[in-house]
């Protein structure tokens, strides 16, 4: 079978956006994108997204105010050598770098800054997944879970490959789901729906083509966890 060289390099450039110029995005661009996206796999093709369409300024700054508190208090954990919000970490030391931060105000203008750039955006898209809906085989296992995440996840990349698509770049960002509460009132969400993730989508000042990633025999094993590294030389 031919391989889509087109598509390989697709899938092995597309990396995050997170500062776009003044150029507009119009509506027919994102529905085309949208309207691409939905088709990515998802648990029993019951597409259990929602997504809002961000276009009243107030309520772009209001959920760009929103950011900054989760963003500097990434950059905090991240500067101290943290995973930030590791599953399995230190919450005592995290919360005592946070609390730091927070009083000091070291990080408060840069974070401000990068915020600012990313938010400058002209799609920004605040995308929920629905609880009644979403298959979550792992609901029960008594530990952190992801699963659920399968059936949105796909559909959030899908919206990037369709904006590259486009000669757009974009971003995926997690840090709102530290304030959803606010989030959730701010945009009048019900209580099945939770937040995935909010991405912001333009036109790049720089498109990134060539990404860094660990080699495959750093991550595929052979039979087991402990097992052979697996992987050769691609062609």
């Amino acid at each position: 079978m031919e391989r889509s060289t087109d598509l390989v390099a697709t899938i092995r450039g597309t990396g995050s956006v997170r500062e776009f110029t003044d150029e507009p995005v119009d509506d027919a661009t994102l529905t085309r994108i949208l309207d691409h996206a939905r088709f990515a796999p998802n648990g029993g093709n019951r597409q259990a997204w929602h997504v809002v369409v961000m276009k009243d300024p107030a309520l772009r700054t209001a959920l760009r105010e929103l950011y900054l508190g989760p963003w500097r208090d990434y950059f905090a954990q991240t500067a101290a050598g943290f995973t930030p919000w590791a599953p399995v970490g230190d919450r005592e030391l995290e919360d005592k770098v946070v609390d730091a931060a927070r009083t000091s105000g070291d990080y408060d203008e840069i974070v401000r800054d990068r915020v600012e750039i990313t938010f400058g955006a002209p799609i920004i898209l605040a995308v929920f997944g629905d609880l009644e809906r979403l298959v979550a085989t792992d609901r029960d296992l008594g530990h952190y879970t992801m699963v659920a995440g399968a059936s949105i996840y796909p559909f959030m990349w899908n919206i990037l490959l369709a904006s590259r698509s486009e000669g757009l770049g974009g971003v995926i960002t997690t840090m709102h789901a530290r304030v959803e509460p606010e989030v959730r009132d701010l945009l009048n969400v019900p209580e099945n729906l939770s937040l995935a993730g909010v991405m912001m989508i333009g036109h790049p000042v720089h498109q990134p083509t060539k990404l860094r990633r660990e080699p495959v025999q750093n991550f595929a094993t052979v039979d087991r966890f402990d097992g052979n590294p697996f992987g050769v030389d691609p062609l």
